[in-house]
């Protein structure tokens, strides 16, 4: 999913990539439902990753629900990162008081429950609508793929953990440098939860992309490239070990 985006950094910086566990080629023997049935679990991987690579001034780069499990390693470990790049992140997708997330509880106990009764049919019918490039048909493909190729109970359970799951609580724990990218048409992540973000990161910057839908590390790598580096050269660079 970063192979438009990675490539334009390995000159400057260490990069680590990493399946989740349950997901692509990763040992489906380390998944343990009672771990990953929060996304603590899946930020204490992210901090086993780095101390196991002895790796410090982490620049933690996280797309969608995955830039929220770095934000809870990140407020769990602040000493290991040095910024977060958060590419579509939501703290929380469902519409709560004064808090707009994009959905009703019972949208998303709709969308789980369809998963739970046809996850092939659910993954063809989402994936088009997350990316939102109706004229580049084969981005949407190439998510759909990557939904069916997760084992379907995998699946089922981690998108009940990220539509559920309510990460604003680690907000102001986080002082970390952050850049967000709001991606435009963004029925995942719309423009008034970026804003939120904002609003309750100290020390986060907020760029708004022109590219649409949810995935700008394949629909519009350049603009993502363009992004982050911009935000890197602000900072002096560091020589990553």
């Amino acid at each position: 999913m970063w192979r438009y985006v990675s490539p334009s950094f390995e000159n400057d910086y260490q990069t680590v990539l990493f399946d989740h566990v349950g997901a692509g080629l990763s040992d489906l023997s380390a998944y343990k439902p009672s771990k990953y049935e929060a996304l603590e679990g899946y930020a204490d991987d992210i901090i086993e990753i780095i101390q196991d690579l002895k790796m410090d001034h982490v620049i933690f780069v996280g797309h969608s629900v995955a830039a929220m499990m770095g934000i809870i390693a990140a407020s769990k470990h602040p000493e290991l990162f040095d910024k977060l790049i958060l590419v579509g992140p939501s703290p929380f997708y469902i519409n709560e008081d004064d808090y707009q997330g994009g959905f009703s509880r019972h949208q998303i106990d709709e969308l789980l429950e369809s998963m739970d009764n046809n996850h092939l049919g659910w993954s063809m019918t989402m994936a088009p609508v997350i990316m939102a490039n109706p004229d580049r048909k084969e981005l949407a493909e190439e998510l759909a793929n990557s939904f069916c190729r997760t084992n379907p109970e995998i699946a089922k359970q981690f998108a009940r953990v990220t539509f559920l799951s309510d990460t604003r609580s680690f907000l102001p724990a986080v002082h970390i440098p952050s850049l967000i990218l709001q991606c435009s048409e963004d029925i995942i992540a719309p423009e008034n939860v970026g804003r939120y973000l904002h609003d309750h990161l100290s020390a986060s910057q907020i760029v708004f992309m022109k590219a649409t839908g949810h995935c700008p590390n394949l629909s519009a790598p350049l603009e993502t490239i363009d992004a982050i580096k911009t935000y890197l050269s602000a900072w002096s660079p560091v020589q990553q070990n």
